[in-house]
């Protein structure tokens, strides 16, 4: 069953195209990812939070990738990283155009 998963933690910035110019490598190194799916990266300038919304295929590999992932923020001098993960009901997810493989 596919697992989805919200990341959030504080940021500064960067922003914008400047975010996108910044953590193109990142972005690239993520497809990577043992059982990662896709991700849409979200940011929230006025509360200084970034994060992102993943689609993983097994709850396993969705943990892992949140515990190297809080590792790699914390070398950046991030914490407070938060990640609430959720099984998928593909069913009716497909129904609403959702885009799970």
């Amino acid at each position: 069953m596919a697992v989805l998963v919200q990341v959030n933690f504080p940021m500064q910035g960067p922003w914008g195209e400047e975010m996108s110019e910044a953590f193109r490598g990142l972005a690239e190194s993520i497809n990577a990812e043992p059982g990662f799916i896709w991700k849409v990266w979200i940011e929230d300038q006025p509360a200084e939070q970034s994060g992102g919304i993943y689609l993983f295929d097994t709850r396993e590999n969705a943990e892992a990738y949140v515990r190297m992932h809080t590792e790699r923020l914390a070398g950046f001098g991030i914490t407070g990283v938060s990640a609430i993960f959720s099984e998928v009901n593909e069913a009716l997810s497909t129904i609403n155009y959702a885009r799970l493989h």
